[in-house]
């Protein structure tokens, strides 16, 4: 299990607090809304290299998620507030491959992983693209600051830009 001191190096791109309407009869958080966190969290994510919201109503560019391995860790209830931490992995001319963390800040745990690779695409002709210049150059830089962490991701072997 990786320390939350280590998780907490990544930058921390979304904050919420479960409401009741994320509930599921066993009075936990039901799996539908960790993924809906992390879909929240991802614009964030992608928005610090260029590819937030205004990209894509503003281009004829966006992102499709091609796969997703997620892992849950440890339950999360009502009035518990969680932040998501997200970590470049890898990336390619047109697809990304990323990793965000889940932490419980009521409880001090990691409740869950989600590890993804999306990939640029081109909305005009529904087609993956490559990532423009400027967003390619951002991921990059962000890419080199996650490479020089000191504790390896627990990714699931299968996944790779």
């Amino acid at each position: 299990m990786i320390e939350l001191e280590k998780v907490r190096q990544l930058p921390c791109f979304y904050e919420t607090v479960i409401d009741e309407s994320y509930l599921d009869e066993n009075n936990h958080m039901n799996v539908r809304y960790y993924l809906a966190i992390f879909d929240d969290a991802t614009y964030e994510f992608f928005g610090s290299f260029g590819m937030g919201r205004d990209y894509y109503l503003t281009t004829e560019n966006g992102s499709f998620a091609l796969e997703m391995h997620i892992n849950y860790l440890a339950e999360v209830r009502l009035g518990e507030k969680v932040a998501i931490h997200s970590r470049v992995l890898n990336r390619t001319a047109k697809r990304i491959h990323f990793m965000q963390f889940m932490v419980n800040q009521d409880t001090e745990k990691l409740a869950c992983t989600i590890e993804g690779v999306g990939s640029h695409v081109n909305t005009t002709i529904r087609r993956t693209s490559p990532f423009p210049d400027t967003i390619a150059q951002q991921i990059d830089a962000l890419l080199a600051k996650h490479k020089k962490l000191s504790w390896d991701p627990p990714v699931c072997g299968v996944m790779n830009a």
